[in-house]
């Protein structure tokens, strides 16, 4: 066996996130009690938060990470790999036992909390299991089936009633329909983007491979698009739409006004320009001359080589651009909200208006967990086309 197997070397990285942890989860409130939305609540520690058999499990948890990354036990990365999944499905076991000793029965209205110190757990955690399985060199897709285990754990643990009181859950259930319609209007507002700028990108690509004029003003614009201010393109936006709406009512019947979703689309469509062009432009040109020659040897028209060699070798680098544009987009979205777009970023600045966290967590959660599912779902696909065989 080589030295490089990863049961045979010592991780520097694991022991260092699994001592922070530790300091974090003990230095930190795990959670707190508040006695309605409005009134600040009572921090926990770890120790005051879930007892004893809680915190000890925890941190003996947490001390075995760190001893098996420094020893060289037989299958290490395999018995870490499984407790961090698991420790991370069984996370809100934490938060159930913190809201059965702690919140007042007699008090409807009261909440509880989740505090820095489960933030920072959950956070390290996720980093040491990345750290894990790049190190046992998992696949894509055994990662979104470890994510999917995950996430599907959170969901039941999240929907009993032992975590009804919990403020996040709550202001949820204050408000479902309106969350549904924001997932959709996010959704459609940076995948619609996304869409509209891949086939913009695709045409200025061909046409700038051929005519290699074109290329300098098209990668000027997108660059000079890409600098402006997210907030100063929505702004400067409203004025020329606004104008346009009340020039021609038939704009105003699809719902093109000088705020809404038509600003924020071309907002997300010029920031999403530049990485799409790029990608596309360097992918489709970067393709070895020695493989365009063999398809024009075996007889292959200008159609047949682009559709059938030189487009399948782009494609890894194109779903990149994708990729970043996608992940971009989720993040650009929120903002559109203050254009009156929609999507989560409305929870997001309603919660700040309100001093309301939990109402902006409601907002920012899914936004980040969009993104993460883009980069997960395209990473996978962009490493599947680069290692599918070179067509013959």
């Amino acid at each position: 066996m080589t030295l490089s197997h990863p049961d045979k070397r010592p991780s520097r990285v694991l022991p260092v996130l699994g001592l922070m942890a530790l300091i974090l989860v003990w230095s930190l409130d795990l959670g707190s009690i508040q006695p309605n939305r409005i009134v600040p609540g009572t921090g926990y520690g770890l120790f005051s938060a879930v007892g004893l058999s809680g915190a000890a499990v925890v941190t003996l948890f947490l001390l075995a990470v760190v001893a098996l990354a420094i020893l060289s036990v037989r299958r290490r990365s395999l018995m870490l790999s499984l407790g961090l999944v698991l420790a991370l499905a069984a996370l809100p076991l934490l938060l159930i036992r913190f809201t059965g000793l702690h919140l007042p029965a007699d008090a409807p209205y009261a909440r509880s909390a989740i505090g820095a110190g489960f933030w920072a757990l959950l956070f390290l955690l996720v980093l040491m299991l990345i750290e894990v399985l790049g190190r046992r060199g998992s696949g894509r897709w055994s990662q979104l089936a470890v994510l999917g285990l995950i996430l599907g754990a959170w969901g039941w643990l999240f929907s009993r009633p032992a975590l009804s009181s919990l403020s996040l859950v709550r202001e949820f259930d204050n408000r479902p329909d309106q969350f549904v319609q924001a997932l959709w209007a996010h959704l459609g507002l940076a995948l619609g983007a996304v869409a509209i700028s891949f086939v913009l990108a695709f045409a200025l690509a061909l046409k700038m491979m051929r005519n290699e004029r074109w290329r300098r003003p098209v990668m000027s614009l997108a660059s000079f698009l890409q600098t402006i201010p997210s907030l100063a393109l929505f702004g400067l936006l409203i004025a020329p739409l606004s104008a346009l709406s009340s020039a021609l009512p038939w704009l105003q019947e699809l719902g093109v006004r000088g705020i809404g979703w038509a600003p924020a689309l071309l907002a997300l469509i010029a920031y999403s320009l530049l990485p799409m062009v790029r990608n596309t432009y360097v992918a489709l040109t970067e393709v070895p001359g020695s493989v365009l020659e063999a398809g024009q040897g075996m007889g292959m028209n200008p159609r047949q080589l682009f559709l059938q060699v030189r487009l399948p070798l782009a494609l890894p680098v194109i779903v990149e651009g994708v990729r970043i544009t996608t992940i971009q987009a989720m993040g650009l979205t929120a903002v559109a909200a203050l254009v009156g777009a929609g999507g989560f970023g409305t929870f997001i600045f309603q919660g700040l208006g309100q001093a309301a966290m939990d109402l902006v967590l409601l907002g920012a959660l899914p936004t980040i967990a969009l993104a993460l599912a883009a980069d997960a779902m395209l990473s996978a696909l962009a490493a599947a086309l680069q290692a599918r065989p070179v067509p013959a």
